[in-house]
């Protein structure tokens, strides 16, 4: 795990830490070719410098995104981006993580992407790549 998502972890209450952890570890082994590192203060993966996934804490608990997850056609996947492609899901506790749908969304994640890395040249406006 990098270094710096695992002391992102740490810093999480015990329960919120496990979340974490094993979020980060399904994610590092079905995105392996994905560069993971904090950014704007929360772990995210990429993919050609495309974020791709990442996860944060909020008040309703960890949220799980994926940037171009609105195209998934997931039902998991409830709560809808309004402004971009974004689509995730909360944890409250380890045992809400189905890994079969988290290993099947980070697939679909390589297969369906929003070009987000050009997203300031392109004055907000997002082009599919995939």
């Amino acid at each position: 795990m990098n270094l710096e998502i695992k002391t992102f972890n740490e810093k999480l209450s015990p329960q919120d830490k496990e979340i974490c952890d094993l979020l980060a570890s399904i994610i590092g082994t079905e995105l392996s070719d994905a560069e993971s590192k904090i950014w704007h203060a929360h772990p995210v993966w990429f993919l050609g410098g495309n974020p791709i996934v990442g996860y944060s804490k909020q008040k309703p608990g960890i949220r799980l995104m994926f940037w171009s997850g609105v195209g998934f056609d997931e039902e998991g996947l409830n709560l809808i981006g309004k402004k971009f492609k974004d689509a995730s899901v909360f944890y409250n506790h380890v045992s809400d993580i189905e890994i079969n749908d988290l290993k099947r969304w980070l697939q679909t994640s390589g297969e369906i992407q929003w070009d987000y890395k050009n997203i300031v040249r392109r004055k907000g406006h997002l082009e599919r790549l995939i």
